[in-house]
């Protein structure tokens, strides 16, 4: 039996049969600590990714970092050249579909000077071992799958858009890549992942997979993190989550900011949805009036692939939780109550999947949307659907502003 510190459980090895060696270095990966930046043997030249050029082409296994004061000693870069070096790496690849930011159509006129927004961005990126190794997109070449291109496409994403917060799902390159570099780019991260990940069981895999949850250190100063192991039925699950308590520093108002990814197929909806209950428990305690620096609730996001289409029982539990969550994306629709066709298109040697499963949630009264992201057209996806050799997962990256509403006494 061994100890697994990065999710508090017990779990008993078989060492007969084959990958024992990659189910172990889960657990090696929670207690181990190695270096923070491991060398990948990276041909770019350019000063400006410096120890961060290394990181943008290891194979092998990330490690956990022990020091909270982590991102102390990066030196910043600038965004703009480091997007130019994106661009750069990927001039030979067709670009990425177009996207604007829309203003939801029935937002009501402000009547006061609202707070400045807060950019949130949402995405399941596609575990790198999980593309190449499990995921079987018969369309889509294996040479687009290349994690020396799909890493540069993903900073790209968002390098374009600046987001405040950032909500990741099925990172498998934290340690090696995302870390580094957010942390340059001034991000604070934070990474938990799956106690049982199934990127473990490919060959030549960079360790488990897991959630990702970055924001701007200088927009927020951190509260307090939750780190959620999902249950059903008073039983552990592999789901994950992250639920971090952040201030914002233009105006001392908390906001509790959540990243998840439900169980995925189809068959497993009543684990979903207990799931989801069991989240949407371990948040209600978290934001409850007191816990915070103020006196009321603190306002929530809650960020995540929940796998489920909008028909499922845990889609109904957040839209009707206590908590007063609504969906970010109905915004964009006419009616402002209907969820995008999809935010994940793809095919595979089972048939094409076309589905809603990814969404932004947030406290209806006290935050405001100001703006979304729009959903690329079918002809902007193209035949093959998603991953390809323009856009670097089967899921679409969400995107929203919002805002904190005035608080009533500041009304009057």
């Amino acid at each position: 039996e061994l100890h697994s510190g990065a999710v508090g459980s017990t779990v008993t090895l078989q060492q007969e049969g084959p990958g024992f060696e990659s189910r172990l270095r889960v657990f090696m990966y929670g207690v181990c600590m190695f270096s923070r930046f491991c060398p990948m043997g990276s041909s770019s030249s350019s000063r400006l990714f410096g120890s961060m050029a290394q990181a943008l082409s290891s194979s092998s296994l990330a490690q956990p970092d022990p020091d909270p004061d982590q991102d102390q000693d990066i030196v910043e870069v600038e965004p703009e050249q480091l997007l130019r070096e994106c661009e750069e790496a990927l001039r030979l690849r067709p670009a990425r579909p177009q996207r604007d930011l829309v203003r939801p159509k029935l937002l009501a006129p402000c009547s006061h000077q609202h707070n400045p927004s807060i950019r949130v961005l949402q995405w399941n990126i596609l575990a790198q071992a999980l593309g190449e190794g499990k995921d079987s997109f018969i369309r889509c070449p294996l040479e687009a799958l290349s994690w020396h291109e799909r890493k540069y496409q993903i900073l790209e994403e968002i390098l374009t858009y600046r987001p405040d917060i950032v909500c990741l799902q099925e990172v498998d390159h934290y340690y090696d890549t995302f870390q580094p570099i957010m942390a340059s780019l001034g991000y604070h991260g934070n990474f938990l992942p799956k106690p049982w990940s199934p990127c473990l069981d490919v060959e030549h895999n960079n360790g488990p997979d897991g959630c990702a949850l970055f924001f701007r250190r200088s927009r927020f100063h951190l509260h307090s993190t939750a780190h959620l192991r999902l249950s059903a039925m008073m039983l552990p699950t592999n789901q994950v989550a992250i639920a971090q308590t952040l201030q914002c520093l233009a105006t001392g108002r908390q906001l509790c900011v959540a990243v998840t990814h439900l169980k995925a197929r189809s068959g497993w909806e009543r684990l979903r949805s207990a799931q989801g209950a069991d989240l949407l428990q371990s948040l209600q305690g978290i934001t409850a009036p007191g816990s915070g620096a103020g006196p009321g609730q603190v306002p929530l996001v809650v960020c995540g692939d929940f796998n489920a289409e909008p028909s499922e029982d845990v889609y109904r539990h957040f839209s009707s939780s206590p908590l007063g969550l609504s969906s970010a994306y109905k915004l964009l629709s006419s009616d402002g109550q209907t969820e995008p066709a999809y935010t994940s298109w793809k095919i595979r040697p089972s048939g094409e999947s076309c589905s809603t499963l990814d969404y932004i949630w947030y406290s209806e009264r006290a935050l405001r949307v100001e703006a979304l992201l729009d959903i690329p057209t079918e002809q902007q996806i193209g035949p093959d659907r998603l991953p390809s050799y323009h856009y670097p997962s089967d899921h679409l990256a969400l995107l929203c502003d919002i805002s904190f509403r005035e608080e009533p006494h500041r009304l009057l």
